[in-house]
Parts: structure tokens; sequence; C-alpha cells
């Protein structure tokens, strides 16, 4: 199932292998340009397979030095060999055999970060999703399982540390100058899970008890020197075995549990099986270098790659089409993990925040696929956040349709059946039905339908029969390669809120399923009537966005204050706020193109004040409610012809009103809300400072002034508050010598620590405006900026494409013409990186037109090109094609 040859992949066409491997032997002997690896493999031909089929073993750039069946050396005859693959015929029948396969790698010069390759001195793999068979010729596909015996053999002195997945077996001296160590994994895993760290690092230690008594050592390796920003990952991890434990009953298998650190990445992190592989900004932190949102992240990663032990390693997928139901299923796992270690609420509202800004564009843009996908022609472009995020969502949709019993015995089943299996979605979703009897058909649609529904709802009450009926229409839009949709099973929780703030207990319901606080939307429309409603309630529907949806529901801005004010549900009195704030910041951004006068709303401005000083609700859910809707939420609600220009105008506007209007309060929160003590990354002070900021945020709209956000930074005693002060003195004053006396002292403070330095430069690439393309050009000529380091290109070119939206849509197309350079120069060297940040015009289409002309047309330089690797070819013609 190779994708090296740029071939479309169908999921119709999937076949099993015609030979099952045994077991892998793989002897690594390190060299920085010429490493070494033998890979001894023993087969056998699968029952029933041709018995004239040849073995086909996958490879990417990579030269046959030796080839020998069952220790003989293989007449050249009997075998083709290219850079991509490597045939052989003439195989034994029923009985095994072996392979071994010998080949050199430059681990040093291999850029693209995939497969075996080294960094600032160590060596590290990341083999997810087809990097094995750039290491040896291999069945490199996530259905083929077997066994690893890895023995490392390299410089002693360079690498005093060799690792791999499995337990330790031992190790030694191996002659003179060199030491090998040897591992094994008795757990059946492809090889997109292999691992192989070596170097001198540090290490922090501790150990975990398990649930049967087992005692697990722990192990987390990073740079010397850095040993002690490493306790709070420590600490997540242990906390993460904990919960899986007792939320899933899933007990730790190995001996060992390791984490590796390294500076240059590509992904956030790799769960390899008991050595997980991470970019070392999702491990190390500490006060001084690390912000609120970086604990949370390393938290939330941390428990990300270790929940996948289960939830991918054990049961892993049969092939890369099933990616969510280890991805989807594990984001699931940790978002779950997150809200009981922090604010569920607060927790919800951020992951929708992320789902509506990332995935909603993605499924109304060219780049829509489905949760499983039917074809792909680069499986690294489909690491997306619908198959992560939204394939979530529709494992979250499974627990509210079957409840908290029904989904544990559907998990429980899942793992007994399939443990040690590569498994599908129809498996999955099997084990539901099976423990529950609930026919999931309909709803399997959510895996299967790309594109975002649009639910519209409207009610009426009747006085004289006490009735409240609730009509709901929806509509699955057209998205590429699927024009016609099928109506889907949509969950919505609901409530009937009365005049006194109670809700309303119907003594009947007719039209349709409702189980609990949730009505079921099946049919394209559907209708359902309350009965014993006493008086007229006030509709809140999607709470805790049951369904990820866009909901379309006239409300007045007394039935949302209402919600607002009174909804048990804190998600869905966030979200009645966003619903009072979004129409009032499209009008501004429509008033600011026409160059007209923008107002605010009164009653928007009355609403968040009001829960703004609420000291009954938590600080953090307050600094969420004060973070109004950003620029591409203002844009995604515009839908088209959208002018980036006026959308910041006019949201600047309402944002100073507000300011204005509360600038006691926001006074007031500022001094009350003061960290002077020792820093805690807890979520009751992260939230404490989350709402003090906010309130400085504002403060700096309602003066005008830089003073304020430059005291903020020079008594800041933690990132968190400083880096939001330099953010707003960069934002808001950029020119200022405030901002640039900040600018300077953060670099001269942190200039020997990369992943502070990345905050550096993001900072500056996201200043709002057209001038910003001018500072990040300039930016890059800096000493500090890396172009080989993808956490240092993301920091500057992927902020400013990303996060930038008036200084990238340029009016001159400038900024498109940018990153077309960017990208033609990061391919090369990295397609992953360079596919990932041209995502960033997959909203071009929705441009008003001279932006969406000057786009287009740097896609067509970019698609221009005859040397473009698989995964960039692939977004740029899905991009022009949409």
């Amino acid at each position: 199932m190779s994708t090296s040859e740029n071939k479309v992949v169908e999921l119709a066409n999937y076949h099993p292998t015609d030979f099952v491997l045994e077991r892998v032997d793989l002897t690594f002997e390190l060299d920085p340009t010429n490493s070494k690896v033998d890979a001894r493999l023993i087969f056998h031909r699968r029952e029933g397979a041709d018995a004239t089929a040849p073995l086909v073993l996958d490879g990417d750039e990579l030269t046959l030095s030796g080839l020998l069946l069952d220790q003989n050396e293989l007449p050249a005859e009997q075998y083709d060999a290219t850079p991509q693959s490597l045939t052989i015929r003439d195989l034994p029948g029923a009985s095994p055999f072996e392979i071994t396969v010998t080949t050199f790698i430059n681990p040093e010069a291999n850029s693209q970060l995939m497969g075996l390759y080294r960094t600032n001195g160590v060596y590290c793999t990341q083999c997810e999703a087809e990097g094995f068979r750039r290491i040896t010729y291999f069945p490199d596909r996530p259905d083929v399982l077997a066994p690893y015996t890895i023995t490392i053999i390299a410089d002693k002195a360079a690498n005093p540390l060799l690792l791999s997945n499995g337990n330790y077996l031992g190790g030694g001296n191996y002659d003179e100058g060199r030491h090998f160590a040897a591992w094994f994994d008795p757990h059946p895993k492809p090889s997109y899970l292999f691992a192989l760290v070596a170097g001198d690092l540090g290490v922090v230690e501790d150990t975990f008890t398990t649930m049967s008594g087992r005692e697990v050592a722990l192990k987390i390796y990073v740079e010397r020197g850095k040993e002690p920003r490493a306790t709070y990952a420590m600490d997540a991890l242990k906390r993460s075995m904990k919960w899986d434990e007792d939320r899933f009953g899933r007990e730790y298998d190995l001996d060992i549990f390791m984490v590796v650190a390294v500076s240059d990445f590509n992904m956030g992190a790799m769960e390899n099986k008991g050595l997980n592989v991470f970019n070392d900004k999702y491990v190390l932190a500490d006060p001084e270098t690390a912000t609120d949102q970086d604990y949370a992240n390393i938290e939330a990663i941390i428990a990300h790659e270790y929940f996948h032990n289960w939830t991918g390693n054990r049961i892993t997928c049969r092939d890369w089409f099933q990616l969510s139901l280890k991805e989807g299923l594990t984001v699931f796992r940790d978002h779950e993990f997150s809200a009981d270690m922090r604010s569920r609420p607060v927790k919800r509202i951020a992951e929708v925040r992320h789902l509506k800004s990332e995935q909603f564009p993605e499924d109304a843009g060219p780049l829509a696929h489905p949760v499983r996908p039917t074809k792909y022609r680069e499986i690294n472009n489909f690491y997306t956040t619908t198959v992560y995020e939204k394939g979530s969502e529709v494992i979250r949709m499974i627990a509210t349709l079957l409840g908290p019993e029904g989904f544990k015995k559907g998990m429980d089943l899942y793992f007994d059946r399939h443990d040690g299996d590569a498994a599908t979605v129809e498996d999955f979703v099997k084990c539901f039905e099976d423990a529950t009897g609930r026919d999931l058909n309909q709803f399997s649609l959510w895996y299967h339908q790309a594109g975002t529904p649009l639910v519209t709802a409207s009610g009426a009450y009747d006085a004289a029969a006490s009735t409240f009926t609730l009509s709901l229409e929806q509509r699955v839009p057209a998205t590429p390669g699927q024009p016609t949709k099928e109506p889907m099973h949509i969950p919505l929780s609901f409530a009937l809120i009365l005049d006194n703030g109670s809700v309303a207990t119907p003594t009947a319901v007719s039209g349709g399923e409702v189980t609990g606080d949730v009505l079921h939307l099946t049919e394209q429309k559907q209708t359902f009537t309350f009965s014993g409603v006493s008086s007229r309630p006030v509709l809140s529907l999607n709470r805790s966005f049951s369904a990820p949806i866009n909901l379309h529901l006239d409300q007045s801005a007394d039935d949302l204050g209402h919600i607002a004010r009174h909804d048990s549900d804190l998600f869905a009195r966030w979200q009645a706020l966003t619903d009072l704030a979004l129409p009032n910041l499209m009008q501004a951004s429509r008033d600011a193109r026409e160059g007209k006068e923008v107002e605010a709303s009164p009653a928007l401005i009355s609403a968040l004040l009001e829960t703004a000083g609420n000291h009954a609700l938590e600080p953090a859910f307050r600094a969420q409610v004060l973070a109004l809707p950003g620029e591409s939420d203002i844009a995604r609600e515009l839908g088209s012809n959208n002018d980036p220009d006026a959308i910041h105008a006019g949201r600047t506007a309402v944002l100073k009103a507000i300011a204005g209007a509360g600038r006691d309060l926001f006074q007031h929160l500022l001094s009350e809300t003061r960290t002077d003590g020792e820093f805690s990354p807890d979520a009751e002070s992260a939230g404490r400072r989350a709402l003090r900021n906010s309130a400085l945020s504002y403060l700096t709209y309602a003066e005008q002034s830089p003073s304020i956000a430059a005291k903020a930074f020079d008594d800041a005693n933690n990132m968190t508050d400083m880096l939001q002060a330099m953010t707003l003195l960069a934002h808001r004053f950029p020119d200022a010598e405030e901002t640039s006396a900040a600018l300077q002292a953060f670099l001269k403070r942190f200039d020997n620590n990369p992943l502070v330095i990345d905050k550096w430069f993001a900072v500056q690439a996201t200043i709002p405006g057209a001038a910003t393309l001018g500072r990040v050009r300039a930016l890059m000529e800096n000493p500090h900026f890396v172009r080989g380091n993808p956490n240092r290109v993301r920091s500057l070119v992927g902020s400013f494409t990303f996060s930038n939206p008036t200084g990238f849509n340029r009016a001159d197309g400038e900024g498109y013409r940018f990153l077309a350079e960017q990208i033609l120069e990061i391919d090369p060297k990295n397609p992953q990186l360079a596919a990932r940040i041209l995502t960033s015009m997959r909203s071009w289409r929705s441009l008003e037109p001279q932006r969406a002309d000057q786009a287009r047309s740097a896609l067509l330089s970019i698609d221009r090109s005859s040397s473009l690797s698989n995964d960039v070819r692939d977004i740029v013609e899905r991009m022009l094609k949409g």
C-alpha cells in the first residue's frame, strides 16, 4: 500500500499480504553517514495465497547491499531491487523461510526526519506513517504485526545510550570503542511503531506501580542540563497511567516506559511501543520558560501518547484508512483526561474553539474528506483535524448515544475482542452494537460522509395547550467527491429553560426518540412536541456541543442572555454569549468595509461585563467568555467575499467599545487576580492568570498606551504573564519604544533557549498589518532562524501564514507569493513540513475576488514546479481543483 510512486490508494482495493511475517530481528551498526542495517525476517506464505506470488517489500531511497534466503546468497535473477521496492520470486510454499536484507543509510543527511536520522548528535527514528521503509526493505503497512528483537551497536563515547522498543535484554562492549544493547518487544507490532534512539542524554527517572502490583520503570531522556524541566512531564505520565487504569481499566504491559525529547521533529510526538519520541516543546517546562498553555499541552500530549499503548499499539489499524480508529479515539481519551485534571467546561470550550477554527474550515474547503477516507494519494496529508478532532467528536457522540454504562461495555468488548489485532472502524462500531444491542448503521455515516452538517431549528410555544414544538432540518453540504449526502443521526443535548431559570420537565414528547436530555435527529426534517410545559421556555440546544454541527437558531438577545445567566451547562452559557457576539462582529466587519461607523451592541457589552464580574464563576471560564470570537471565526461565519482588513478593523472597534465600557471592571480584575507568590501550573492558578491577562488586554484598548503592558512585562515573574505582555506590546503598539525594548530584553534573556526563542519569532510573525511581511523576511536572516528545524520554521513562517490574517492576506498578494517561495524551498528537504504549511491556503476561495485571484496565482506557481514531492503535489492539486 505504498504511496511512494504517487499512486492513488483506494480502500476498496485492500487485501491481506500474501506472506505472514512471523518475526523481525534487526541489527544496527550506527555511523553518522553510513549506518549498516541487517534485517532478518521470517515469513511463511499465507494460507490460500497464490503459490506463485512473489514477496514484495517496500523501500524509499534505499540501495540494496546484501540479500540472503535462509542464509544463502540469492542469485540476481531471483529478485529485482529498486530504491522503492524489493521483489523476490520463487519462494518456498507453506514452510517458514528467512530473508536477510542489508542496507546502508545516511542518518546525518536525512533532512526529511523520516526513518532513521541524526539531530544534535542523537540518532532518532520516526516511522509513522511510512518511514520504516527508509531504513530497510520491509512490508511497511500497519496490518503486518510481529515481535521485534533489536541489537544496536555504536560508538560508546558518542552514544552511551542505546534504546529501542520493549524490554532490555542486556548489553556490553562489542569491540574497540564500541558497545551494544539488545531489546525485545514481545507484543506483535507494525513497523510504524518501531523506534530507536542513541546518543548522550540526561534522564529523569521514577517508577509506577500498576493496579496488579507490577513496578514499571519510567524514564524521560532529555538533553543534558535540561533534566529539571522534565519533572512536570513525569508527573503527567504517572497521572496518565493511573487515570487509564481507573477510567478504562487499562494497565501498562512492559517493564519499562521511556520518553525521549528531541529538538528536530516533524510531529508533536510519536507513540512507539514503550519508547515514545517527543518534540521537546511537549516535554520541557519550568515557570520561567513555559506558559500555562505549554503546561496544559505537555499534560495532554504525554497522556495522548501513553494512551496509545492500548488504542493504537495493542490494537492497531488494519490500514491507514482506519487512522481515526487510533487517533480520534485517543484524542477523545486525552480530552477526557484533561477535563478530569482541569475544568471540564473550560476544556470543552477550548476543544470546540479549536474544532471550529481548524476542522470546520477544512470540512468546508477543497481539502474536505471523511473521518474514514476511501482513497488517498499521500497518507501523510491525512493526519488532519478531521481524522483527529472530528474523529474524537464521533467517539463522544457514541458515548452520548449509549450513556456511560453502554459506552463502557462497548469499550471493554473492543479491548477484549481485538487485543493484538489490526482492526477497522467497522470492527470498532460492531463492538458497541454487540455490547448494547443498538443499531449504529445510520450513525456510522459520521465516519463516511465529509462536511459539517447544518441544522436549522425553530421553536413555537402554545400557551393554551402548554406545548412547545421544535422543528429541525438537517443538511450535509456537498464536498469533493461527495455531491449528495444522506441524513445523519445527530444527538442534540437540550434544555427548556423557564423564566425562573429552572428546566422544564415535559410530561410527554412526540415526534422522535428522546433519551434523557438528548433528542435524536435522524431524518432530514423532524418535529418534536413537548407537552406539559407550563410557560414559554427558552431553548438551549446542542449543549456541551453534543454534535459537531453548524446550528442556525434565531434567538433574541434577551433569550441568549437568559441562557447565559441560567443554563446549568457552562458550555451552553459560553455559546450563548458567542452567539450574541458573532452577529455584532459580522456587522462590524461589513460596516468597516463600507467605511461606516462601527457600533458595539449594548446587550453584548452588558452580558460580557456581567459574566466577567461574576465571582461565582471560575476565572478560567470568565477568561474564555472575554475572548471574543477571533477573526477566523468571523470569516467562517461570513462565508465568502471576505476582506481580512475589514474583519480586523471591525473586531478591533468592538473590542475598544467593550474596553471603554468596562474599564473600571478590568482595572479591578487586574488587581484582584495578581499572582505575586510562587508559580504553580495548576488549573486554578492558570485560570487566575488567564483572567488577569484578559483584563490587561482590554485595558490596552481602553488606555491606548503601551505603558500598562510595558509595566506588566517588567513585573512578570513567569513566562505566561511575560509573553502576554510582550504580545500586547507588539500587536497593539508595534512601533513604540517600549515594544522594541521588550523584544530586545526578551531575546537577550532567553538567547540560549530555542523553545522560548520560537515564541519570540511567533509574536512578531503575528503582528497585524501588511508591514509584517517585511519583518518576517528580515527575521529569516536572523542568526537564530534555523531553517532545518521544523519548530523554528513553524514559529515564523507557519505563524505568519496560519495566524496573521491581515499580514498574510495582503491585498497585493505578496503574502501568498512569499508562501509559494517558502514551500518550494522547504519541500525538497522536508516534504511533510512543506505540505502542512501549505494548508494555510485551504480557505483561499472564501476571500474577496482580488485576494482570491492572487492566492490562486501563487498556488499555480507552486503547481508548475516539476519537482514537487508527493506531499505537496497532493495538497496543491486538491486546493486548485476543489
